[in-house]
Order: C-alpha cells, then structure tokens, then sequence
C-alpha cells in the first residue's frame, strides 16, 4: 500500500516505516508541523518525502492521520475525503487531557475512521462515544543489549522538562539527585539545574549532568552504560524511551501511572506511586550492579515479546488490511467540499 502519513512523533514513525509499504511524507521547504518529512533521519527508502501540491490523489491507498486538522488537508490537497473516498484510520498518541475521564476524543462518535490508540490505558481513559477504537501497541526497532551499567548513575530521558514540569514529574527529580547521580538527556534539558536549584557535573550534595539532546545511537549508546532507568513521569501515553531502555536491556523504576504497569513486568525494577520506595530501590541498585544486570535482562526479555517490532508491523498490517479499499470516481473527487472552516466525514 501507498499510506500518506504526516511526520508528527519520531519516534513511534521510526518504527512504522520499517513495514512492507510506501511511506508517503508530505514534505515543504521549510519543514515544520506540516513538511517535515523524513526530516534528515536515515530510514529506509520506503520512506518518501512528498508534495501534496503535486502528488498523484489516486497514488495513495490509505491515510494516517494524527491531528483532526489532518482531515481538511487531506480533503484539500487530494480532494478525497478520508472515511469516505480514502480509506483512513485515526492514530492517537497521548492522554486525554481536561476533564478526565469525561474528555470527548475529537474523532468521537463517527463510525467511518478507526481510532487507533497506541496502549490500553488511552482507549480505557479516552471518551470515543460511538467511533471504532483498537490498540496497537509500541514497536521499538532493537537496538541491541548495549547494557553495561558501568556508570553509577540514573539514567533519565525526557523533552522540554521545565515547562511540562509535573506533567514529566520533573518536580521529583531533586528529589532522587540526592539519592545518587543522574543523568538527564533530550531536548530542553539544559534549563533543569537552574529550575531545580541543583548543581551540574558532580558538585554539591545533589548530582546532575546534563547530556542534553542527542541522536537515537548516541542516546542508546550513552544510556545503555547508566546503572538504571529512572521514568518519573506523571501522565504520558507511554514514553518510547521507557521501551527503549528495556530493550536496552537496563534495570527501571517508573511510577505507577497510566501504562507503565503493564509495560514493566515483576523483577524487571519497580513500578510504584511510593517515591520513598522507589528511591530506596534506586539506591540499592546503584551499589549492586550483579543485581541491576538481572533485572535488565528481565526488563529486554519482556520489551522484546510485548513490544518487538515485528509484532506491531504485523498489527499494522492486518488493520490496514481490513480497511474498505473503494477508489474515488471524478465526479466524487469534484464534489468535495473545500471548506477550510468544515469538512465532514
């Protein structure tokens, strides 16, 4: 199939244009929320950037869609209107946010596009009335068991900290600096000692260095040599890095908020909303790397049959699969209603 999907989450992207299609991803001279296509990273060729301005309508079998702006772009810019004349599923990546658990999907309650979410936990919270909802689980392509734990530090990986705060539990980062040494990688995270009033590169009572953003072997690399993985955050889908770590083959402490439960099997850490605890177990850990090792191993065994990434190709497969594949006529194609302000399914 030829799937037109816009490049919003790197990540969860990383992995679905490892399947068996073409990756049609629309790309502008600027980049952007709406051009970035394959944005410089080095995927396989089946990944394409595009120019929806002169791309072939008929040329694309299906569409992915991510945010509900997506709709009118697609209608405008193919004069197809996904659920109607192209075949479209409506992928969801993050927790509800407002008035949970009463927060309304915006695909909700419209019965030709399914919505797929990527955990359990998000379809549970998620209000999606009448609309067709599946999960299908991450897919984190293998990066190895680079695990050596040979840094007696907690390894942390998080975007923006200051300004999502409690969001990604940056509040408790303080917290476990004084537990023993962290170390924190991605973007926005050269703003964290100055937010949390805590020293950088081993000074002070509180230790913290900062890694900063780096490119996906790096970070493996980099982490891989952490004793263990610390996940403080409150209300995220399910941080990618989680499962990467796991892969990875490290020991990891998460709290016990929406799907980390399910993700992190006994033995491979601890999951837990008692921070008392987890920095208790966090300490032990960093002075028994023989029992930190054990735990990882445990931690890549469960990512590898949950998480693998054959499994969620093969997911992707049997959805798009089942999705109607009636072709457009002219005379459908010129009735779209181009409509910036409405466009309906």
């Amino acid at each position: 199939m030829r799937i037109l999907v816009w490049h919003v989450h790197g990540g969860w992207m990383e992995a679905f244009i490892r399947g068996r299609h073409e990756y049609l991803l629309p790309a502008l001279p600027d980049g952007g929320p709406w051009g970035l296509g394959r944005g410089g990273r080095p995927w396989p060729a089946a990944a394409q950037d595009v120019d929806l301005d002169t791309i072939d309508p008929d040329s694309v079998d299906a569409v992915v869609l991510q945010r509900p702006e997506e709709i009118k772009a697609v209608a405008r810019s193919l004069g197809r209107r996904p659920g109607v004349d192209l075949p479209a599923v409506y992928l969801e990546h993050n927790t509800p946010k407002g008035d949970v658990p009463f927060t309304v999907h915006p695909m909700a309650d419209q019965r030709t596009i399914p919505v797929v979410h990527v955990t359990h936990f998000n379809q549970l919270f998620w209000d999606s009335g009448s609309a067709p909802t599946v999960v299908i689980e991450h897919g984190v392509p293998d990066p190895g068991r680079l695990y050596t734990g040979e840094q007696p530090e907690m390894g942390v990986v998080v975007n923006e900290p200051v300004r999502r705060g409690r969001v990604t539990g940056t509040d408790l980062l303080a917290g476990f600096a004084h537990v023993g040494p962290l170390r924190v990688f991605g973007m926005g995270t050269e703003a964290l000692p100055e937010a949390l009033k805590l020293e950088c590169s081993g000074l002070g009572e509180a230790r913290l260095s900062i890694a900063g953003d780096v490119s996906a072997p790096q970070l493996h690399q980099e982490l891989a040599r952490c004793r263990l993985y610390l996940h403080p955050l409150r209300w995220t889908s399910l941080g990618l890095s989680l499962l990467e770590a796991m892969h990875l083959g490290m020991p990891v402490l998460a709290l016990a908020t929406t799907e980390a439960s399910r993700a992190v099997p006994r033995g491979a850490g601890l999951v837990s909303n008692d921070v008392d605890e987890l920095q208790r177990l966090a300490r032990r850990l960093l002075d028994d790397p023989d029992g930190a090792f054990a735990m990882g191993m445990i931690a890549r065994e469960a990512a590898l049959e949950r998480y693998g990434l054959a499994k969620f190709l093969r997911a992707w497969d049997e959805l798009l699969a089942d999705l109607p594949t009636a072709r457009p006529t002219r005379q459908g194609r010129a009735s779209v209603n181009h409509d910036t302000e409405r466009t309906s399914l």
